[in-house]
C-alpha cells in the first residue's frame, strides 16, 4: 500500500532564484498539504549525512557541495500516493527529460541543480522527514 507522506526540499538554486512561492503553489494545486514546513541551511556535513546513500556515486561531493552552498526549504508533504504523485510532479531529474509542465522543467537550471528533492520511496519519506523535522514540528497530523 502507497503511503500519504513525503518530503521536499526545495534546492538553494531555485531559493536564490526566489521560485518558492511558485513551487509551492504547484504544490498545493497539485492536492498536497503540507504538514510541516522549514528554512535550514544545511552544513556540509548535514548534506553528506541526508546524501550518504550516493557516497560511492561520481557526482556526491558535486551535490554535497551544491545542497550546503545556501538556504533549502524542507518540506512534508501528505496526499494519498504522496511519493509517487510528487514524483510526477517535479518530472525527471534532467530537466532537459522532464515532461513539460513539471516543477524541474520550469525551475530547474541542470541536471545536477534541479530545483527540488522528492522521497524516491515511502521508507526515505519517513527517514527523510525525521531527518529535517519533529514530531513537534508537524503543521498538520497525518492520516
Amino acid at each position: 500500500m502507497a503511503g500519504n507522506k513525503t518530503l521536499t526540499m526545495i534546492k538553494p538554486g531555485a531559493v536564490k532564484h526566489r521560485h518558492i512561492g511558485a513551487i509551492v503553489d504547484m504544490i498545493e494545486k497539485a492536492g498536497f498539504r503540507i504538514a510541516a514546513i522549514k528554512s535550514v541551511k544545511l552544513s556540509h556535513e548535514d548534506a553528506e549525512e541526508f546524501y550518504a546513500e550516493h557516497k560511492e556515486r561520481p557526482f556526491f561531493g558535486e551535490l554535497v557541495d551544491f545542497m550546503s552552498s545556501g538556504p533549502i526549504v524542507a518540506a512534508i508533504l501528505l496526499k494519498d500516493n504522496a511519493v509517487a504523485d510528487f514524483r510526477k510532479l517535479i518530472g525527471s531529474t534532467d530537466p532537459a527529460e522532464a515532461r513539460e509542465g513539471t516543477i524541474r522543467k520550469i525551475f530547474a537550471i541542470s541536471k545536477s541543480m534541479n530545483a527540488i528533492h522528492g522521497s524516491d520511496s515511502d521508507e526515505s519519506a519517513e527517514r527523510e522527514s525525521n531527518f529535517f523535522f519533529s514530531r513537534k514540528e508537524l503543521l498538520e497530523k497525518e492520516p
